[in-house]
């Protein structure tokens, strides 16, 4: 079983008005804006909806998955809502950062610490992430422009470095169940591949901050 059939990760087919909202969030000033704003938003949307509502859905017809990842300076854990791309069976997500400069800090805690889990609806599994290249590299990223035309306007205004795109694949976490604690924490039987119902971290707690509760 793939990433995108454990999830049951759905791409909604945007309406007239959602699509009209690309052009607002792909132009400088709205993309500039999402950039700083939007990540906050969803943050406490998807808290307060159990995961099931995401603003980009909402107002773009994107859907969102939540990546849990490690800080590579820190070691805390960060929450990071991110519109996932199918990659065959799995999910890839990918670094535009809205066409904004530098690359999105995500992606350097996935590289160093590969482990992650993925949030999706109620459901949480665990994922190893790889970074894609080459054909499968284009493959992703055509794939990420018919779900979402304003990748494009990001890829013209970034000059200063490569666009990131990084995999989620299921099928290599199975070392993550490798500790019987977190194997019974998972509550799963058969090496982790039976998605967690979860819910969203509580009121008051921040999304972003170490020690986060989830009732998994």
């Amino acid at each position: 079983m793939g990433m995108v059939q454990a999830l049951d990760y759905q791409i909604p087919t945007p309406n007239a008005p959602q699509r009209a909202m690309w052009h607002v969030s792909s132009s400088p000033p709205g993309a500039w804006l999402f950039a700083k704003s939007l990540h906050r938003i969803d943050k406490v949307l998807l808290r307060v909806t159990d995961g099931r509502l995401s603003a980009p859905e909402i107002l773009a017809g994107i859907p969102v998955v939540m990546v849990r990842t490690t800080g590579a300076r820190t070691g805390q854990r960060r929450e990071t809502p991110l519109l996932g791309v199918p990659a065959g069976e799995d999910l890839a997500v990918i670094g535009t950062h809205f066409g904004q400069s530098g690359t999105p800090g995500w992606y350097y805690n996935l590289l160093a610490h590969p482990k992650t889990e993925v949030a999706y609806r109620g459901r949480l599994i665990p994922a190893r992430a790889r970074e894609a290249e080459g054909d499968e590299w284009t493959a992703i990223w055509a794939k990420a422009r018919q779900m979402y035309a304003g990748y494009e306007a990001y890829a013209r205004r970034i000059r200063d470095r490569p666009i990131h795109i990084m995999v989620l694949d299921q099928r290599y976490a199975a070392s993550r169940f490798a500790d019987p604690r977190v194997r019974r924490r998972a509550g799963s039987r058969n090496g982790g591949s039976t998605p967690r119902r979860c819910a969203w971290p509580r009121p008051g707690r921040s999304a972003g901050s170490p020690g986060t509760r989830w009732d998994c």
